[in-house]
């Protein structure tokens, strides 16, 4: 096979390996953190209505990271071959605009969390089916071409969205961010033990997983920033992000990046 042939057969998007999922639930971490840095932490501080705070943070702050998004899933779309720096910090931007967008939903829409993940949840489903009826799959291992592409990060967003919401959802229902994030790793936990013994569908446990890694990331990050009073642990939003920002820097670093390889059927 040519050098011109292999990089044909190769996504634009990366392998879906162990190394992917940890640095996935860092990113989706980082998203709740760095969403809440700028909507609660700074944009929050703006006026001294909090009520009124929340709902201008949450729009100013859908905007800002919606923008970010759009501009690297562009980059994204014009690139020729796999960039893991520029797929991972479009993934971030995803988790980052989802966390700004669900809160503004959820809380200042005011349909609350039950009503803001199950739109999501519809929002995502439709997504996937669209995906499905226009290109027959909805493998990442059929993501080749600009098409494809946007089905594939409009899904991402959505489901990174809808993990806010969904995360909070089961935090607030009485199990608390701690117990929220037992839950989710449990699922998670499920889901790699049908992967590994029995047939189910892979594309469908990759979807399933990749959607409950953005609640298990929310809930770790709230988990890390909200007041002890609302049992997480008080720590600097900034700080958390930072933190988290370098430790997926360094995993990029030494964790191999390699394209998935595209489906020859």
């Amino acid at each position: 096979m040519t050098d011109r042939e292999l990089r044909a057969a190769l996504t634009k998007v990366p392998a879906v390996t162990l190394g992917f999922w940890i640095i996935k639930i860092l990113a989706t971490t980082l998203g709740e953190t760095g969403g809440d840095s700028v909507t609660m932490s700074w944009l929050g501080e703006t006026t001294p209505n909090a009520a009124q705070s929340w709902v201008s943070g949450y729009l100013i702050g859908t905007a800002i990271f919606g923008i970010l998004l759009i501009g690297l899933v562009w980059a994204q779309i014009r690139a020729q071959r796999f960039h893991p720096w520029l797929y991972w910090a479009t993934i971030v931007a995803s988790t980052t605009a989802g966390t700004t967008l669900a809160d503004f939903a959820t809380r200042s829409l005011g349909i609350g969390y039950p009503g803001g993940s199950l739109l999501l949840l519809a929002c995502v489903l439709l997504s996937l089916f669209s995906w499905y009826r226009s290109q027959g799959s909805i493998s990442v291992n059929t993501v080749v071409g600009s098409k494809v592409e946007i089905f594939y990060w409009v899904t991402i967003t959505f489901s990174q969205t809808l993990g806010t919401a969904l995360g909070d959802w089961i935090a607030d229902a009485g199990l608390g961010y701690s117990g929220g994030a037992l839950v989710f790793g449990a699922a998670l936990a499920v889901l790699a033990a049908l992967y590994a013994w029995t047939h189910v569908s892979r594309v469908m446990l990759f979807w399933a997983a990749f959607i409950l890694t953005r609640p298990l990331g929310a809930t770790v990050g709230d988990f890390l920033d909200k007041p002890l009073a609302k049992g997480g642990l008080d720590l600097s939003r900034p700080l958390a992000s930072v933190v988290l920002a370098l430790a997926i820097i360094v995993l990029i670093r030494v964790i191999p990046q390699r394209a998935g390889q595209q489906a020859t059927h």
